[in-house]
């Protein structure tokens, strides 16, 4: 019984001695003990210099992620600025004691004190600092890419009730598929686009994606452009694996409204990925069939847009050709001219422009030209839109320009990499008197901006990109077709007879759909 309470009291006299005198050993080691004083502060250089390495390994990461325009994670940078000012404070403290001292040597037993027990914490700051370098979930995270809207956008009567009453379905919570439709260059892209807005200024929902569909269905340009907007990168290849991803993404939005513009016939949302059974979800689509809209894709409350009215088209014309039109020696042949653009906004703005500022005679030949009988086989197309766009393409200056608008209108739906148009344009020699890549570039841009400026182009959510209307995509078709031009657009079923003609001889380019591959005349450029 005595020697066990002995041991007991050994033991805590042990414990007393470990918590009395180590303390008082470390703080005499900052004062007399050379070995620990100068280990202090060489530990700590060692430390500073291995959290500068990895601070520089975690920023090359952070600026890869910058330039891809993703948004850095608040927790990170919190790690980046107590990283920098651990540093910058053991730094001041190592140029403290090489002033205070000589060789590592301080004879000062005050400063020796000090310098030791400060390199030691800021030492132990840094090892906490290192072992907080852990981030499960990455260094950043994707920013949703904002839609883009009309910012002109000058809302006519007809227009603005329509769009009011769209807005109001949007608030109906027994209504959540709503149809926008009307022929082709009526305006209906330009409709929801303010929808779009409207719903995101007034916070109606959390989320607004637009995916255009058009013609030619690509399901994984559809599921890019929502996810895009959701924040949503894709590991998946395949289109149902997307779809499922992106799926599972969207039931995560309390609140959401998906915009399908131009749908030529129905699509199947499951193979998008756009879930049935998402009660936050509401969709609005566009089509230039009603038939699309109620048969095949069930929309509850469908809205047509028509043409506008003849004020509004004069407003507009006005607008975009100038005062000028208001001339007595003008007026009556610009009253012509705009009755062939029928009311539709595509044609009234391009036909304005092209002939905005001629002189009278120009304008009384454009209104033969708009006049003349013409049978056109573009679906969808009616012949006065033709030949009020293929009057603006009549209009633009230069062959150079014209070869780029077929050029654009023989790519794919959708958005087109400028890129894409230089690589074309260079192979097919378009450009004129260029002798370097950068030359062409320039001159890319500049044509570019002129089909813009003729609202023959528009423009993208990128700036890399460029986009074309549809109904302008189908007449610049309809246009590289024909005779004498270098560009011809046709179904597989005919290549093989055409490409003994004289005309395969002389085309440079061919847009087909093609299921086999044929033998092609020499010098023809091949897109399939």
């Amino acid at each position: 019984m005595e020697e066990s309470v002995i041991d007991i009291v050994k033991t805590i006299a042990g414990k007393i001695a470990e918590y009395s005198v180590d303390p008082i050993r470390r703080q005499l080691s900052y004062l007399f003990c050379y070995r620990g004083y100068r280990g202090y502060m060489d530990d700590l250089s060692n430390k500073v210099q291995e959290l500068g390495h990895a601070k520089d390994d975690l920023q090359i990461t952070v600026d890869e992620a910058i330039r891809r325009g993703d948004e850095i994670r608040p927790i990170v940078q919190d790690w980046l600025t107590r990283a920098d000012v651990i540093t910058g404070e053991a730094e001041e403290l190592m140029t403290d004691e090489n002033k205070s001292c000589f060789k590592g040597w301080c004879p000062n037993l005050k400063s020796r004190y000090q310098l030791g027990r400060e390199a030691e914490q800021k030492a132990q700051v840094i090892v906490e600092i290192q072992k907080a370098r852990n981030f499960p979930d990455g260094v950043s995270h994707r920013v949703p890419a904002p839609n883009v809207t009309s910012k002109n956008y000058d809302p006519f009567e007809s227009r603005a009730s329509i769009l009011n009453e769209i807005m109001d379905a949007l608030r109906d919570d027994k209504i959540s598929m709503i149809g926008v439709w009307g022929m082709g260059g009526v305006g209906k892209t330009t409709l929801v686009e303010q929808v779009a807005a409207q719903a995101k200024q007034q916070k109606l929902f959390d989320k607004v994606p637009t995916a255009y569909v058009s013609q030619t269905v690509d399901l994984k340009k559809i599921q890019q452009q929502i996810a895009d907007v959701i924040g949503l990168e894709f590991v998946e290849e395949s289109e149902s694996g997307r779809a499922g991803r992106l799926s599972q993404r969207l039931t995560q939005e309390k609140k959401l409204l998906i915009i399908l513009d131009d749908l030529w016939v129905g699509l199947n949302l499951k193979d998008v990925g756009i879930p049935s059974d998402h009660k936050g979800l509401k969709m609005v689509l566009t089509s230039r069939r009603l038939s699309v809209l109620f048969n095949e894709m069930d929309t509850e409350k469908n809205f047509a847009v028509e043409q506008l009215s003849e004020e509004e088209a004069w407003s507009l014309f006005k607008k975009e050709a100038g005062e000028s039109i208001e001339k007595p020696d003008l007026q009556p042949t610009a009253e012509e001219v705009l009755k062939k653009c029928g009311g539709l906004p595509i044609a009234i703005v391009t036909v304005a422009k092209a002939l905005k500022g001629k002189d009278s005679i120009t304008w009384r030949d454009a209104l033969r030209q708009l006049t003349r009988s013409i049978e056109t086989t573009v679906e969808g197309i009616e012949a006065k839109i033709f030949l009020t766009l293929e009057l603006s393409y009549n209009h633009l200056y230069g062959d150079e320009v014209k070869s780029l608008f077929l050029l654009c209108g023989l790519l794919d739906y959708g958005d087109t990499p400028i890129d894409n148009l230089l690589k074309y344009g260079v192979g097919l020699d378009l450009f004129q008197n260029i002798n370097a890549l950068e030359e062409a570039s320039d001159r890319l841009h500049t044509l570019i901006n002129n089909l813009k400026a003729s609202s023959l182009l528009l423009k993208s959510n990128d700036d890399a990109y460029v986009r074309m209307h549809d109904v302008v995509r189908q007449v610049a078709r309809a246009i590289a077709s024909k005779d004498p031009h270098r560009f011809v657009v046709m179904e597989d079923d005919r290549f093989e007879e055409w490409s003994k003609t004289d005309e395969s001889k002389r085309c440079t380019f061919l847009s087909l759909n093609c299921r086999a591959a044929h033998e092609l005349p020499e010098g023809l450029l091949l897109r399939l």
